[in-house]
């Protein structure tokens, strides 16, 4: 797998990254939300480098003009529900790309640091020969991600296949380079050290979703 952590470089999205992790500032929902999307941009520009492009002709009032353009077909699947924000910044840059929803989360067992990973709804048109880009914001054990790909097998082979994160533990980033091929994609903003003992990314932001949306209603 192609790992681009893009925190090796110090660039504005230190800022948004610092402002998604802030305690003080997460209170703002509404500021959660768009932060998580402009990231969503910055990575969806950094993925952009290496699609694939064909030169057209566009007429201007003076002359014609050649441009390079993306020619992949690509489809965007982001695990709910957090993954909405993230999945609304990718679609502002592939304004084109078809769209695929997932709710996948976490069932816990007999304590809260045993669980596995549910799929109860998908929505995804045909991903045979097109460039699928899965967006997840928290890569905490990588089981969703695992799971998510498994679901989405009966719509085709893709072609291309992009995995997008905003944070990840370097566990669950082990875990999915173990079950991705070699030539997939990972675009991280940033890599934390480690989990804790529910499978919390360390020092991680909290839940992405509950921050986003509210917290979860408790049957």
């Amino acid at each position: 797998m192609l790992i681009h952590n893009l925190s090796t470089e110090n660039t504005i999205l230190n800022v948004f990254m610092s402002e998604l992790r802030d305690k003080t500032i997460q209170t703002d929902n509404m500021r959660f939300r768009r932060n998580i999307e402009r990231i969503g941009e910055i990575l969806a520009y950094e993925l952009s480098k290496s699609l694939h492009y064909n030169s057209k002709s566009v007429e201007t009032p003076l002359d014609t003009a050649e441009v390079d353009l993306p020619e992949n077909d690509i489809v965007i699947c982001s695990i709910l529900r957090a993954g909405i924000p993230l999945h609304n910044g990718l679609l502002n840059y592939f304004d084109s790309a078809e769209n695929a929803f997932i709710s996948a989360y976490r069932q816990h067992k007999s304590s809260p640091e045993s669980f596995e990973i549910v799929v109860e709804y998908l929505a995804c048109p045909s991903l045979e020969n097109k460039t699928l880009i899965l967006a997840d914001p928290m890569l905490a054990t990588g089981q969703s991600m695992v799971a998510t790909f498994e679901a989405l097998k009966p719509f085709g082979t893709p072609k291309e296949i992009h995995l997008v994160s905003v944070i990840g533990a370097q566990q669950g980033v082990d875990y999915i380079e173990n079950h991705f091929n070699t030539d997939a994609h990972l675009w991280i903003a940033t890599i934390d050290e480690s989990l804790n003992d529910k499978g919390y990314i360390v020092p991680g932001l909290g839940d992405a979703g509950d921050l986003c949306f509210g917290e979860k209603l408790q049957h």
